[in-house]
C-alpha cells in the first residue's frame, strides 16, 4: 500500500475518525485506525464497538492495500506536519509518513483481529448542517452527566413526518427544539435516544458540509443504529436502551408572569452575583416592574446584588435558581432577548427567545428550568 495525500484532508479525516476510538478497549486492534486505499479513494475507520466512523477522501494511489496503526499516534504525527503532501507507505510490518524531510516509523496492529464495522442505515431525511449543529447544542446541554442514569444521559430525538423534535433532560431542567427538515419517505414517523456526547460531538464536526443525511435503522429491525453523514464522513452509533421519560405535559401553556431581559447585561450579571457563592448555591432573582434584583450570598458569607432592567407582564415574583444551569439557558437561546415564563415561585419557569423586547416569543426553543429552594 501506497498513497499520496494533502495534509488536511488526512488531518481532516482522522480528527474525524478519532473520536470514535477507545480509551479503555476490550481488544488492542481498537485503538487504531483503519487504513483502506482502493482505487483513487483512501477510507480511514475507527471504532469502540459503540460507535463507528470513516472519512473518506481522494488521494494519488500508487499501491492498493489496507493496513492498521495506532489511531492517537497517526493523529498527532499528521496535525504536526507542514501544509505539504504526505505520502503513506506499507513496509512489511512498519508504515511510513513521510512529508518533505519529515519521517516517522509506526507500528501496525492486526487488521484479521479488527472488527468487521456496521453499515449506515438507509437515510431518513437531510437537514442543513448549521441548523442541526445549532439544535443538538441548544438540547445537549441539558442531558446527565450520570453513567448510572444513562437514560437521561441521552437526546431523544422524535421525528413526524417533516418535524423534528430533540429533547433531553438532567432532571433539574429541560430542553427541547424542533424543527423541519427533508425527509426521505412520506408519513414518517420514529424516534431514538442517542448519547448526547457523540450526537453534538458529531453535530459539531459536520457543519463543514452543506448538509447533513440522518440515517435510523427501522424499529423492528434489532440492529438500533443511526447514522449521521456528510460530505466525506459518516458515524454510526448504537441508540440507548430504555425508555426517554415523557415530557411534554412539563411544558405549561400559560403563564401568570412574563419578564423580558436582554440577554448579554444578564448574562454577564449572573455570573458576576455568582461569583460569590458555589455553583450549587441559589441565585436569588426579585422580578418586579422596575427591574430584577440579583442575590447571591447570606450571612457571614461573601454576597453580591446587582439590579438590572426588566419589562415585565403579571405579577411581581421571587424565585432562585442554580446559577449555572440559568447561564446555560441564557447562552442557548441564541437571542438577543429572552423571555422567562413563570407559573409560581415555586414551579418550573420557561425560557424562550425573543428577536426584539415587545416582538413574539420564539418557541421553537424551550427550556425549562427547575427552581431552587432559599432562605428569606
Amino acid at each position: 500500500m501506497k498513497f499520496t495525500v494533502d495534509q488536511q484532508a488526512l488531518t481532516d479525516g482522522v480528527n474525524w475518525v478519532s473520536r470514535s476510538l477507545s480509551t479503555r478497549p476490550i481488544k488492542t486492534e481498537l485503538l487504531g485506525i483503519k487504513i483502506d486505499a482502493t482505487g483513487d479513494q483512501v477510507i480511514l475507520s475507527g471504532s469502540d464497538l459503540e460507535t463507528s466512523s470513516k472519512a473518506l477522501f481522494n488521494a494519488d494511489i500508487f499501491e492498493k492495500g489496507a493496513v492498521l496503526v495506532p489511531g492517537k499516534l497517526l493523529a498527532e504525527i499528521s496535525r504536526s506536519l507542514p501544509n505539504k503532501p504526505i505520502t503513506i507507505t506499507l513496509d512489511g510490518s512498519r508504515v511510513l509518513v513521510t512529508s518533505g524531510s519529515a519521517k516517522f516509523t509506526l507500528p501496525t496492529l492486526s487488521l484479521d483481529e479488527y472488527p468487521n464495522l456496521p453499515e449506515l442505515p438507509a437515510k431518513t431525511g437531510v437537514i442543513a448542517s448549521d441548523t442541526f449543529a445549532t439544535a443538538v447544542a441548544q438540547v445537549a446541554i441539558a442531558a446527565g452527566r450520570d453513567d448510572s442514569l444513562p437514560t437521561l444521559t441521552g437526546v431523544h430525538i422524535e421525528i413526524e413526518e417533516d418535524k423534528v423534535t430533540l429533547a433531553a433532560t438532567d432532571r433539574y431542567r429541560l430542553a427541547v427544539r424542533e424543527f423541519s427538515w427533508d425527509p426521505s419517505t412520506p408519513g414518517l414517523s420514529t424516534s431514538a435516544l442517542l448519547r448526547a456526547r457523540t450526537l453534538a460531538d458529531a453535530a459539531k464536526s459536520l457543519t463543514g458540509s452543506k448538509t447533513v443525511s440522518l440515517s435510523f435503522a427501522p424499529a423492528a429491525s434489532n440492529d438500533r443504529l443511526a447514522g449521521f453523514s456528510g460530505e466525506g464522513k459518516l458515524m454510526t452509533s448504537r441508540m440507548l436502551d430504555g425508555t426517554f421519560p415523557p415530557y411534554r405535559h412539563l411544558l405549561p401553556s400559560e403563564a401568570t408572569t412574563t419578564a423580558v431581559i436582554e440577554v448579554a447585561p444578564f448574562l454577564d450579571s449572573v455570573r458576576r452575583v455568582a461569583l460569590v457563592a458555589d455553583k450549587t448555591i441559589p441565585l436569588r432573582l426579585e422580578f418586579t416592574d422596575g427591574g430584577v434584583s440579583l442575590e447571591a450570598g447570606t450571612g457571614e458569607e461573601a454576597q453580591a446584588t446587582e439590579t438590572i432592567d426588566v419589562l415585565l407582564n403579571g405579577e411581581p415574583i421571587s424565585i432562585a435558581f442554580n446559577p449555572t444551569f440559568l447561564a446555560d439557558g441564557l447562552q442557548a437561546v441564541g437571542t438577543p432577548f429572552v423571555q422567562i415564563s413563570f407559573t409560581g415561585s415555586n414551579k418550573p419557569a420557561i425560557l424562550t427567545g425573543r428577536t426584539e423586547p415587545n416582538g413574539p416569543s420564539i418557541d421553537t426553543y424551550k427550556y425549562l428550568l427547575m427552581p431552587m429552594r432559599y432562605a428569606s
